[in-house]
């Protein structure tokens, strides 16, 4: 079964139509701020749609059909800020909503950061990034390619006993984000997804794993079958997994988790951490954070990528540039609360970073089999448990599974262990990065090799 072929034919999209609505309610509810009398507004509103199916050992468990909406409004009086929001479009509501923004707003405490980022700082390049890729698809059809997932996963090996099931889920949103500057944007987008979860072996030998495609256009998905295969592999290669003794040695982190380690690295140096003195990262601008040969670039108008925009959650034109270069934190990640807070400029970056890219240099990079071979012997870890990561202090210890590396190669999985280390001894002694990026996150790094960690086992 090809997911491309098991479509109904596409309905008429009416998304900009849509928008056009949602435009007109943004100018309403900006006017009604000013009739208030809030010297600054701003307003984002908002349409979901979605579809998603769950089957589980050849039934049904599941089928579920959203629409949501939402208008989310905030006013500034001077340098007080009020919020509100509702999800009834109502005239009447949306008085109500106003009128509770701005009783808000004059009850607070005055905050000499708040108020709307600059007006010259406003995107007037609103480019798309072919995000919007509807998939008319029906329950039925969907349930089929839930079912067909599942069973392909199922029917790969006898050892695969039961299933944690299969899911087929699409979606879209289109928003508006509009302010008293008169900015206004418009944002359209889908995703769509397909993930099977399967158990393999009996009784207290039992693993579980999974494997998922996601992408913004249909076409661009793995087929059901191939992501119940894939998810078949990866849980037979789990069974009889051991544990190991405690010990010290490098830990090769497979792309999927390493963004996680990314992540850690930009929540860091996102504003808020910076402000309040929570951060391992503290005040690091301009000093080394990761090898010389290390770069990371945030690209925020990526064709077809997961987090592209031409402007932030506050209107902000966002633009390409180094996060890191040569292994230096160039700048933080900053909305323009945050910026005022820290005495500094809008990075546009409020509501996150917009794809970012790790590179290595030539030295440093190759294949997974390149970087298990170049490990030697060590632990090559392909999933993380838990939450025991201090973003203050840079202490990081989180439950692990994997397998061990022996000579370059993948000898029996691994189970049942701790890694523990210090984040920015980690980052900075990261060996190789591989050229494996995985294509379903907006974080696109590689594999990620890092020199020494703690590894706790069985005593």
């Amino acid at each position: 079964m090809n997911v491309t072929a098991s479509v109904s034919a596409p309905a008429v999209d009416d998304s900009q139509a849509r928008l056009d609505r949602l435009s007109e309610l943004a100018r309403d509810v900006l006017a009604r701020a000013r009739a208030q009398g809030a010297d600054q507004a701003e307003v984002a509103c908002d349409e979901d749609r979605g579809l998603e199916v769950s089957v589980r050992m050849g039934a049904v468990e599941s089928v579920e059909s959203t629409r949501d909406r939402s208008v989310a409004l905030t006013v500034y009086f001077g340098k007080r800020k009020g919020s509100a929001s509702t999800a009834d479009l109502r005239p009447k509501s949306l008085e109500a909503t106003v009128a509770q923004a701005c009783a808000i707003a004059r009850h607070t405490e005055e905050d000499p950061a708040s108020g709307l980022a600059d007006p010259e700082r406003m995107a007037t390049d609103l480019r798309e990034f072919d995000a919007w890729h509807p998939w008319a698809l029906d329950a039925d059809t969907a349930v089929d390619l839930a079912l067909a997932c599942e069973a392909a996963g199922r029917d790969a090996d006898p050892r695969i006993a039961n299933s944690d099931g299969a899911t087929v889920a699409t979606s879209s949103a289109i928003g508006v984000y509009a302010n008293s500057h008169g900015f206004l944007g418009r944002m359209r987008d889908t995703q769509h997804s397909l993930v099977c979860g399967l158990i393999a072996g009996q009784g207290d030998a039992m693993q579980r794993d999974q494997w998922y495609s996601v992408a913004l256009a249909r076409e661009d998905l793995e087929t059901p079958e191939a992501v119940g295969r894939r998810a078949a592999q990866r849980v037979l290669a789990r069974l009889d997994p051991r544990t190991l003794p405690t010990g010290t040695m490098p830990v090769l982190f497979h792309a999927e988790v390493a963004r996680t380690l990314i992540g850690n690295l930009v929540n860091a140096v996102a504003g808020p951490a910076q402000y309040r003195g929570a951060s391992f990262l503290l005040g690091a601008a301009g000093q080394r954070v990761l090898p010389e040969w290390c770069a990371i670039r945030e690209r925020p108008f990526l064709v077809r990528g997961l987090r592209s925009a031409a402007f932030d959650a506050e209107g902000v034109a966002t633009r390409e540039s180094d996060l890191v270069r040569d292994g230096v934190l160039q700048r933080y990640v900053l909305g323009s609360y945050s910026a005022r807070r820290l005495g500094l400029e809008t990075t546009g970056n409020a509501g996150g970073v917009f794809n970012l890219e790790v590179a290595a240099g030539a030295g440093n990079t190759g294949s997974l089999d390149d970087l298990l071979r170049g490990m030697g012997s060590g632990l090559l870890v392909t999933e993380l448990m838990g939450q025991g990561v201090n973003l203050t202090t840079g202490d990081y210890s989180r439950g692990a599974a994997g397998f061990l590396v022996e000579n370059g190669r993948i000898v029996h999985p691994v189970d049942g262990i701790t890694i523990a280390g210090n984040l920015r001894d980690m980052l900075l002694s990261i060996e190789a990065i591989g050229d494996d990026p995985d294509p379903r996150s907006p974080t696109r790094t590689g594999s990620i090799l890092v020199g020494r960690m703690t590894v706790a086992g069985s005593v």
